[in-house]
């Protein structure tokens, strides 16, 4: 038989048989683009980030010691631990805070952890200059670019006063900025040398001393904690005061990216799953309703090959057509993230990596092909006569019992015989069922996906606990988590905490707050940066200056602080220094060490998770129990408003805006997650085409039901049918299985949900209050319930239609 009568026949069955062709084409259309959109996210989320830890032998544990209680040959011991592949140190470190003079004024510096190295190179964390060269002499300095893309811009030859550490206006030293460098793992804000480490801890400056290690075994969260276990037994007790894992700068470069991760590979597998089941029950539903064609085909010549040949590229065109489209889609929904992305490392631009856009066809293409190749390959083992005999009709006998005990319902004879359809062909029932069943699961897990972001969202914004917020003195709009340093020009006509001006306008703030209708709370809270033995980085406090407990923080574990000395804490700050709820820690403000004691943890992402909550009094001893003033490591204060039921929030914000005037700005908090939002559109797109391509693999197993049973049909409308009846008909052959997969697959997407949002909140190091997860509600529950129902009838509504309007003489001819 010569290749072209091959052609005609795989012509033939794409244009006769368009369904089965668009569902092939759209299901693998979904497929490739959330494959596509998952791996690329996947890859990009750590390429840049691996690539510069790889080339700088970034540390995978950054440790600090009290030098008090371990000797530099007690530290320089634990090179030889187990486990332990590298190391550098131990480098004396200092915490000072300090200012540098610019036209515009004194510029306030956050904080900084100085540690003290001779050179930037070395075994771990090889630091890599920006500009200008290493500190070699006295009173020379080093920043981390991390730290200054923070700040105005500072040239080489800046000069830097570091206060003096007992937190006082004494000056102590000046630095002289030589040049800026960066280390992968920010293991410190800034170098010296290390006699000037010396000098700088003389006048009382917080000291340590610090370690940079290299593991075997540090992928993760458990395996650095066990590192750290490590380190810590074989030092004596009190020696370790914190750690900082590479974890923590992984997750300040890729952290957005990768919460998208979890959910997508979901999607995707789903897809995956879907595409295989679909395409198997098109290709051998087209096998089984074509075997008198088969006969045909046979009987003029056609070899075993050239029937699996023809069959499989039946499949094999359309699903090219939906990869290579798939891939065109994956691209458009991976470029605003990546985009994004790119942002953030700082490298220009993210693409979808070439090698993805050609494994993800590919692959699904091989998937696809071993779908059809097997029911095409029974067929071509079938003779000539076997094939003509077997014909479109089912195995004799197959279903009977089925329909004999529907048929002892009280049901519409119709409904019955629709009912007991699907038992006989029990392997396309189990298939389709299947379908109905991944496409119901998508709903019932995107809605409650969609439900916990928009928690998620409300839980960082406390729009809903605090819609309104006042800042004094301050010209311009903020959002809800204010930072503004000391200093900064959006500050110039802000008062000074402590003075008599600041106490004045605190009062008239205060009294209008009071005084403005539909103020049901109010509190104000202080924002300062403080630091924690063993983090490179600054923490954020926010410290409350009255009850807040209403302040809409979600509260994980523990609980609220209930006085002085007492904190809470976000995830990521119980991760970097591997404490728990209920220990203590001990915090620097402003120079001054102070005790405290962590009872709860909140959820919270502010800077990145290293942020903290307490009560004013806590750390009023710092600065003499008054605020901060100029050049401090501290930002403004900010007044809470919560609202009573019913207040328009935009109405209070313009109404007490009118009284305070211009030297306060009063916000909406309305700020919303440009991420979250990212998310949910994503999630809304993959879960719509999923439901459409389950949809479609319904119609398909109708129509082929329908061409199966057309003699069927053809007798039922000679005995008085009606176009309704065979509707109802038609429709029940897929409503009891639509019904089954709805009962399996709202328990199924509740677990996939409770198992992919923690996997998305641990990818970014996050912990997730249980109301979070317990977003399904019963009425919920029950439309969700109805969802496999409705993606079935609703795919057999249009072949349904179509039997009703076929005549009976067509279909009896057809026979």
């Amino acid at each position: 038989m010569m290749p072209g009568a091959v052609g005609r026949a795989i012509r033939g069955g794409l244009t006769r048989k368009r369904v089965q062709t668009i569902a092939i084409g759209l299901v693998l259309f979904v497929s490739t683009a959330a494959s596509v959109l998952a791996l690329a996210l996947l890859v990009d989320s750590n390429a840049p980030f691996n690539k510069a830890f790889t080339a700088q032998h970034g540390a995978d544990l950054v440790v600090t010691f009290d030098p008090a209680k371990a000797t530099s040959s007690q530290l320089a011991a634990t090179k030889q631990l187990s486990g332990v592949t590298a190391a550098a140190g131990p480098f004396a470190t200092v915490t000072v805070s300090g200012t540098t003079s610019k036209s515009s004024g004194a510029i306030p510096m956050p904080a900084l952890t100085l540690a003290g190295r001779a050179s930037p190179g070395g075994p771990v964390d090889d630091v890599v200059l920006q500009s200008g060269h290493w500190a070699d002499g006295p009173g020379q300095l080093v920043l981390d670019t991390q730290l200054t893309g923070n700040l105005p811009p500072f040239p080489v030859g800046t000069k830097i006063t570091i206060d003096s550490g007992a937190g006082n206006s004494q000056h102590t030293a000046t630095l002289t900025l030589v040049g800026t460098a960066a280390s992968v793992t920010s293991s410190a804000g800034g170098w010296v040398t290390p006699g000037e480490i010396t000098k700088l801890a003389a006048t009382g400056a917080p000291a340590g001393t610090q370690m940079l290690y290299r593991f075997s075994h540090a992928g993760d969260t458990t395996a650095v904690a066990a590192d750290v276990r490590t380190v810590t037994t074989a030092l004596p007790a009190g020696a370790v005061a914190g750690t900082q894992s590479w974890l923590a700068a992984d997750l300040a470069e890729t952290g957005n990216i990768k919460a998208f991760v979890p959910f997508l590979i979901a999607f995707g597998v789903i897809g995956l799953v879907m595409s295989v089941l679909i395409v198997a029950n098109v290709v051998s539903g087209a096998v089984v309703a074509g075997y008198r064609r088969i006969g045909v085909l046979k009987s003029i010549g056609f070899t075993p090959g050239q029937i699996v040949s023809a069959y499989t590229s039946q499949a094999a065109v359309p699903a090219v057509i939906g990869c290579v489209g798939g891939v065109v889609l994956g691209d458009l929904l991976a470029k605003p993230v990546l985009s994004k992305a790119a942002t953030v490392y700082g490298v220009g631009s993210l693409q979808v990596p070439v090698w993805v856009e050609v494994f993800v066809p590919v692959a699904l293409c091989v998937l696809v092909g071993i779908a059809a190749v097997l029911p095409a390959l029974r067929a071509g083992r079938l003779s000539a006569v076997q094939a003509i005999a077997i014909g479109r009709a089912p195995t004799s006998g197959r279903g009977y019992a089925a329909h004999r005990l529907f048929g002892r319902l009280a049901l519409p004879r119709p409904v019955t015989i629709g009912l007991a359809a699907p038992f006989a062909r029990p392997a396309r029932t189990v298939m389709t069922l299947t379908a109905i069943l991944l496409g119901a699961t998508v709903v019932t897990f995107a809605v409650g996906l969609s439900s916990s972001l928009n928690l998620v969202v409300g839980g960082l914004r406390r729009s809903a606990a605090v819609p309104v917020q006042v800042l004094p003195g301050f010209g311009g709009p903020v959002g809800p988590h204010i930072k503004i340093k000391p200093g900064s020009p959006g500050l110039a006509g802000a008062v000074v905490r402590g003075t008599r001006a600041y106490e004045a306008a605190q009062r008239t703030i205060e009294d209008a707050i009071r005084t403005q209708p539909g103020t049901l709370h109010y509190t104000e809270d202080t924002n300062l940066e403080i630091t924690v033995a063993g983090l490179a980085q600054e923490v954020d406090l926010t410290a409350f200056h009255s009850n807040a407990s209403w302040t809409g923080y979600a509260l994980i574990s523990g609980h609220w602080y209930t006085g002085p000395g007492q904190v809470l804490v976000a995830t990521h700050f119980l991760t970097e220094t591997g404490k728990s709820v209920g220990d203590q820690i001990t915090i620097v403000a402003n120079g001054k060490p102070i005790h405290v004691r962590i009872v709860g943890q909140v959820f919270a992402t502010r800077n990145t998770g290293l942020f903290m909550i307490t009560d004013w009094q806590t750390v009023a001893g710092a600065w003499g129990g008054a605020g901060p003033g100029p050049g401090r490591t501290a930002g403004p204060q900010v007044f809470d408003i919560g609202l009573k039921p019913g207040v328009s929030a935009t109405a209070y914000a313009r109404s007490l805006q009118a009284k305070l005037g211009q030297n306060s700005y009063v916000a909406v908090n309305n700020e919303a997650s440009d991420v979250v939002d990212l998310m949910i559109s994503l999630i809304g797109t993959l879960t719509l085409l999923l439901i459409i391509a389950a949809g479609l693999g319904v119609l398909n197993t109708i129509v082929l039901h329908t061409r199966e049973r057309v003699h069927d049909l053809g007798v039922f409308k000679a005995i008085g049918m009606t176009p309704r009846q065979t509707v109802a008909m038609v429709v029940c052959w897929v409503a009891g299985t639509g019904l089954v997969a709805s009962v399996i697959a709202v328990p199924l997407g509740i677990a996939l949900h409770g198992y992919v949002l923690p996997a998305m909140a641990r990818s970014v190091d996050l912990g997730l209050p249980a109301s979070f997860l317990n977003v399904y509600h019963t009425g919920e529950l029950v439309l969700l319930g109805l969802t496999g129902i409705a993606i079935a009838v609703s795919g057999a509504l249009l072949p349904a239609t179509w039997a009703a309007a076929t005549r009976t003489s067509a279909a009896l001819h057809a026979e």
